[in-house]
C-alpha cells in the first residue's frame, strides 16, 4: 500500500509531503557527503602514505616532515593584484647590467619551459607532480646579467609584498617565473596571471601577483620573514619560524 496521501484530493496536505520529502532528501545528501568526506580523507592518507616512501634524485624524501598531501591548490589568501594579464609588468633590477621590463606578451616570447614540481605550505599541505609553465628565473637573471656580488634576489609582488630567496634556490632548474599549472591559467586567487614558482622553500616564498625580481648582495627579509617565519624557510629542516 503506498504511503503518499491522495493530494489531488486533499491539496491542504502538499506543503507538508514537500517538505517532508526535502527533508529526508537533505538528510540523505548529508550522509553521502560524510561518506565521501571519508573517502576523500582516505584517498589523501594514501597519497601522503606513498608520497612519504618516495626518494628525491637528491636523496632526500619526496614529502618533507609533517607535510600531508593534497590535490589542488588550497588558497591562502594575501592582498589580490590586479590580475589581468593586459597590465602586467615584471622588472627585472638591481645587481644587474641590464635591467628591463617585459610585458605578459613579451614573457610568453621568452625561452619557455615545462616543469614539474611539488610545492609545501608551511601550515602542512603540499600538492605534488603539478606541471608549470613559464620562464626560469635563471634565465631571466641571464638576460638582465646579473652582477657576480648578486647573493640574494628578492621577489616583489602587488601591494609591496616581497620575498627574499638565496640564488641558490632562485636558480634552480625548476624555479620559474610561471603563468600556467597543468595547463590553465592560475586563478585570481593563485597569482593570476603570473606568480613566482620556488618549489625547494615553503610556499610563501613562491610570491603571488608578482611584479618584479631584485638581485642583491645582502639578504632583506620580507613580509612574512619580518613576522615571526624562518628567513630561509627549507621544508625538509622544518624551517616554518624564525
Amino acid at each position: 500500500m503506498s504511503n503518499v496521501p491522495d493530494l489531488d484530493r486533499y491539496p491542504e496536505l502538499r506543503e507538508k509531503w514537500d517538505r517532508r520529502n526535502f527533508i529526508k532528501s537533505a538528510a540523505a545528501g548529508a550522509a553521502f557527503m560524510a561518506i565521501g568526506g571519508a573517502l576523500v580523507r582516505i584517498a589523501a592518507d594514501d597519497l601522503t602514505k606513498a608520497a612519504r616512501a618516495e626518494k628525491r634524485s637528491d636523496g632526500r624524501p619526496r614529502l618533507p616532515p609533517g607535510q600531508r598531501v593534497i590535490e589542488k591548490l588550497r588558497p591562502m589568501g594575501g592582498d589580490e593584484g590586479d590580475g589581468e594579464a593586459k597590465n602586467f609588468k615584471l622588472r627585472v633590477t638591481g645587481l644587474v647590467k641590464k635591467p628591463f621590463e617585459v610585458s605578459y606578451e613579451g614573457l610568453l616570447k621568452l625561452p619557455q619551459v615545462e616543469k614539474t614540481a611539488d610545492v609545501h605550505c608551511v601550515t602542512g599541505w603540499s600538492m605534488l607532480g603539478g606541471l608549470y609553465r613559464g620562464v626560469q628565473i635563471s634565465k631571466l637573471a641571464e638576460i638582465a646579467e646579473v652582477k657576480s656580488e648578486a647573493r640574494f634576489m628578492i621577489l616583489q609582488a602587488a601591494h609591496g609584498f616581497t620575498a627574499n630567496v638565496p640564488l641558490k634556490e632562485a636558480f634552480a632548474d625548476n624555479a620559474l617565473i610561471t603563468y600556467r599549472l597543468n595547463g590553465k591559467p592560475f586563478a585570481l586567487a593563485h597569482g593570476a596571471p603570473v606568480r613566482g614558482l620556488i618549489p625547494d622553500l615553503y610556499f610563501w616564498k613562491s610570491a603571488k601577483w608578482i611584479t618584479g625580481l631584485k638581485f642583491v648582495k645582502d639578504d632583506v627579509p620580507g613580509y612574512w620573514e619580518t613576522r615571526g617565519y624562518h628567513n630561509h624557510a627549507d621544508p625538509w629542516r622544518e624551517e616554518r619560524y624564525g
